[in-house]
C-alpha cells in the first residue's frame, strides 16, 4: 500500500515536470489597423496680388528739400500714396544730365505715372514720352507744343504729346496782388526781385510783381519803384541757379544797398537769404510757390505774404484722375484765382501792420480778378515772359 502511494507521488511530479517544460503559449499580436486614406482637398486658390498704382516723380535741380517747388508737388504725392493707397517714388537730379535717365528708370519699369517736376525737363521728357506711349506722364510749369525746348523734329516742338498733360498756372495774378501790397507797405519807395533762372515760369512772378505796383503807383500818385526786373525789357536779375545759397546772398544784398526794402527771390531755397537782410534793414521778405508762414518758421516777424501755386492740389488731383481712368494727354491744366490754383498768403503775423484799407483794397482786386473784370495781370500784356498755354489771345 505504501508502494503504490509511492508510484503516485513520483507520476505527480513527473507530470507537473512536463506541463512545466511545455512550449509557451503562442501570443497573436492584433492586425494593425487598415490605413485610411485622407480625403482629397483641393488646394485654396490663392488670388494674384494685386499690383498697386505706380508714381514716379522726377525733381530738378533744386532738390526734393527746397521748401517750395519740388517740395509742395511731393507733398501732394504723398497725400495721394496715404489716401489711396498707392506706391510712389522720388527721384532727386543734382545735374540737368540726369533728367533723361531718371525718367526713362521709373517709365522702362511701367510705372502707370510718371511726373516731371517742371520747365527744365521738359525737352528730356518729350523725348522719353515718345520711346515710352503706353506711360503716361505729367510736368509742372510747362504744355506742348513746346517749340523752346523741344528740337524741330521730334514730338511736341510743334505738336501736343498724346500721353503727356500740362500743368501750369496763372502766377501773375497772385504776383499782381503781391506787387500792390508790397508797393502799399514800402518805406523806403522801393521794392525788388531777383531769380534763379531766366525761364518763364521764373519771370512770371516778376511781370504779375511788377503790374501790381503799377497798379498801387496809379491809384495812390506815388511812385515806387522795381529793382530786379523791367517788363518792358524783359529782362532782370538772376543769379544762373536754385542752390547758390552764396550767389543769392550777394544778390539781395546788392538789391538792398540799392535801397529796396521789400525783397522777392523766385527760386526755391535762393530766396531764403534775403529774410535776414530784411530783419537788418527793417524791411519784409516774399516768398514763393507755398506759404512761408509755414515753412519758415524762424522768420514770421518779416514774412509779408508769399506768392503761391497750389502744386500739392494739382497732383493729388491729377493722380486720383488718372486712377479713375479721366488721364486727358494733350491738354493742360490751368491753375488760376478762380479754381484756387493760385493765390497769396494769409498775412498772420503782420496782419496789424498792413493797413486795413489796403486790405481792402486788396481784397476788392483779388474778387475782379476771380470774376474776370480784372483780365490784365501781366501776362496779356508780355507773354513772351511768361508760359505757354496761361491765356488765349
Amino acid at each position: 500500500m505504501k508502494r503504490i502511494s509511492t508510484i503516485f507521488a513520483v507520476l505527480a511530479v513527473v507530470v507537473m515536470l512536463a506541463t512545466a517544460c511545455g512550449p509557451a503559449a503562442t501570443t497573436v499580436a492584433p492586425a494593425p489597423p487598415t490605413a485610411v486614406p485622407p480625403t482629397a482637398v483641393p488646394p485654396t486658390a490663392v488670388p494674384p496680388t494685386a499690383v498697386p498704382f505706380r508714381v514716379g516723380f522726377v525733381t530738378d535741380t533744386g532738390g526734393i528739400a527746397d521748401k517750395s517747388f519740388n517740395q509742395t508737388q511731393w507733398e501732394g504725392i504723398l497725400r495721394a500714396t496715404t489716401d489711396f493707397g498707392i506706391q510712389s517714388k522720388y527721384i532727386q537730379s543734382t545735374e540737368a544730365s540726369q533728367y533723361t535717365p531718371n525718367l526713362t528708370e521709373f517709365a522702362s519699369q511701367g510705372y502707370d505715372l510718371v511726373i516731371a517736376s517742371g520747365f527744365f525737363l521738359a525737352g528730356d521728357l518729350a523725348k522719353v514720352a515718345a520711346q515710352y506711349p503706353n506711360v503716361k506722364f505729367s510736368i509742372v510749369d510747362s504744355a506742348y507744343p513746346d517749340a523752346f525746348d523741344v528740337p524741330e523734329g521730334t514730338v511736341g516742338h510743334g505738336e501736343c504729346i498724346p500721353n503727356v498733360m500740362g500743368q501750369v498756372y496763372k502766377t501773375d495774378q497772385a504776383a499782381y496782388l503781391a506787387g500792390y501790397l508790397a508797393a502799399g507797405m514800402t518805406k523806403t519807395g522801393k521794392i525788388a526781385y531777383y531769380g534763379g533762372a531766366k525761364i518763364p515760369s521764373v519771370t512770371i512772378f516778376g511781370v504779375g510783381f511788377q503790374m501790381g505796383m503799377n497798379a498801387y503807383n496809379a491809384a495812390h500818385g506815388t511812385n515806387v519803384v522795381l529793382l530786379g526786373w523791367d517788363n518792358m525789357t524783359g529782362d532782370g536779375v538772376f543769379t544762373g541757379d536754385f542752390g547758390d545759397l552764396v550767389k543769392a546772398k550777394q544778390t539781395a544784398t546788392s538789391l538792398y544797398d540799392e535801397g529796396a526794402d521789400i525783397v522777392m527771390g523766385v527760386g526755391g531755397l535762393i530766396g531764403s537769404p534775403s529774410f535776414a537782410l530784411a530783419r537788418e534793414r527793417g524791411g519784409y521778405g516774399i516768398w514763393v510757390d507755398t506759404d512761408g508762414f509755414i515753412r519758415w518758421p524762424d522768420d514770421h516777424d518779416i514774412m509779408l505774404t508769399s506768392i503761391m501755386k497750389m502744386m500739392d492740389q494739382s497732383q493729388y488731383d491729377l493722380i486720383k484722375n488718372t486712377m479713375a481712368g479721366n488721364f486727358a494727354g494733350c491738354t493742360n491744366y490751368i491753375g488760376d484765382m478762380a479754381n484756387g490754383g493760385v493765390g497769396i498768403a494769409d498775412y498772420h503775423d503782420l496782419a496789424s501792420k498792413v493797413p486795413d484799407a489796403l486790405k481792402a483794397e486788396i481784397a476788392a482786386l483779388k474778387a475782379k480778378i476771380i470774376s474776370g473784370e480784372l483780365k490784365d495781370t501781366g501776362c496779356i500784356s508780355y507773354p513772351n515772359s511768361c508760359p505757354g498755354g496761361l491765356y488765349t489771345p
